[in-house]
């Protein structure tokens, strides 16, 4: 029963009584419950039934709310994280194989996913302040280590692709996806399409091939590409370190075999190594300050665990070396190296092998040696002097 003042809800409720009781039956005072409330305020009301009080509680949406706030801080962090991807990331994803996404709506989705992830983890004491501030979105991201939202919408949506790719002609998904519409389309920009989408997911994993429908077939194939979407994030740091090691590496160091550098020509080379990978792993938001901030020479090592470009220089040096000291007289190399040899040239090699802890002069006698001149090839790529 509802009313707008407390003795109109007394008279509803003495009328109620009396007219059960002509059917042999009454309200139960114990599980008879009376709600009182102005506005968001709770409001004291007293209702009589058989001259007995009846109990009054808060409002239910109040109640829940107090039990879920109390209940949901008892659980833990790693307990609420699989909350949020068992219960509500599928309810939130649920048909998300066919969505046709705007940047405006990744980003809205976004939102709402650092949202929740906020909620879960909680605020954070600045160190210099000392005042709680809401967690930035990159301590959310290594908090939260699982792939995003948006990488398990492309991921579910490469999946779904290559599901209806792979059907049979008398299926109707598969004819819708390759039919073609008919007729003039209106003036504007067209609307953003399904397999737009598709074809701009498979660009980000490294594919930009438009006919996708006959890589589909291969299954195997399609699996990586799928679990690159859903791994992008590392997958992309991972593509430019490739690149970087088989193609920017290969042309700066052509001819590195032969060349005479000193410390400022190696430091040179250093610090545009340093560039490049800054570039890659991009810059680190500082704890202290919170501002993002460029990677430190130890931060960059531990992220790029080759060798140096330097150590490259050295190792490239010395193969070359031994392979000019195996030559035999007739060939013009070896002239050049044991003839009027360039003075510089033979001082790097013989720096580099003090380096890897040999002193001796003669090393073309020990170029002889393969085995343990391969050694020393090997020391000098993985030697990181201090």
């Amino acid at each position: 029963m509802f009313s707008n003042t407390e003795d109109e809800l007394q008279v509803a409720a003495h009328k109620l009584n009396e007219l059960a009781s002509g059917y042999s039956m009454s309200i139960s005072e114990k599980k008879t419950k009376a709600i009182a409330f102005e506005g968001t305020n709770r409001k004291r009301c007293k209702i009589m039934i058989n001259n007995k009080l009846i109990e009054q509680v808060s409002p239910i949406l109040q109640q829940i709310e107090d039990r879920t706030v109390s209940r949901v801080f008892l659980l833990s962090k790693n307990l609420r994280v699989r909350i949020y991807k068992t219960v509500i990331l599928p309810v939130v994803l649920y048909g998300c194989e066919t969505w046709t996404l705007t940047l405006r709506e990744e980003y809205r989705l976004r939102v709402f996913e650092n949202k929740v992830l906020r909620k879960i983890f909680g605020a954070k004491r600045d160190e210099v302040t000392g005042q709680w501030r809401k967690l930035h979105n990159t301590e959310l991201h290594a908090l939260y280590s699982s792939p995003d939202i948006i990488r398990n919408i492309k991921s579910r949506r490469l999946r779904w692709a290559g599901h209806v790719a792979r059907m049979g002609e008398y299926r109707n998904a598969y004819r819708v996806l390759v039919w073609g519409l008919e007729g003039k389309r209106p003036l504007g920009r067209p609307r953003r399409r399904w397999e737009s989408n598709i074809k701009m997911d498979l660009r980000e994993v490294g594919y930009d091939d438009r006919d996708w429908i006959n890589l589909v077939q291969d299954r195997d194939q399609w699996r990586i590409y799928v679990r690159a979407a859903m791994n992008l994030r590392s997958a992309v740091k991972k593509l430019k370190v490739r690149i970087y090691k088989t193609v920017i590496l290969s042309v700066v160091l052509y001819g590195c075999e032969t060349w005479t550098l000193t410390l400022r020509e190696e430091h040179r080379l250093g610090v545009f190594e340093k560039k490049v990978v800054r570039k890659i792993f991009g810059a680190k938001r500082d704890e202290v300050t919170g501002e993002c901030r460029k990677l430190h020479n130890t931060e960059l090592h531990a992220l790029y665990s080759l060798p140096a470009i330097i150590r490259n220089t050295k190792s490239r040096r010395f193969r070359w070396t031994g392979h000019v000291a195996h030559m035999g007289e007739s060939r013009n190399a070896y002239r050049v190296l044991v003839g009027r040899p360039r003075r510089r040239w033979e001082d790097n090699i013989k720096i580099d092998l003090r380096e890897v802890g040999y002193d001796v002069r003669d090393w073309i006698n020990l170029a002889q040696d393969r085995d343990r001149w391969r050694a020393y090839v090997r020391v000098a790529m993985n030697l990181r002097v201090p």
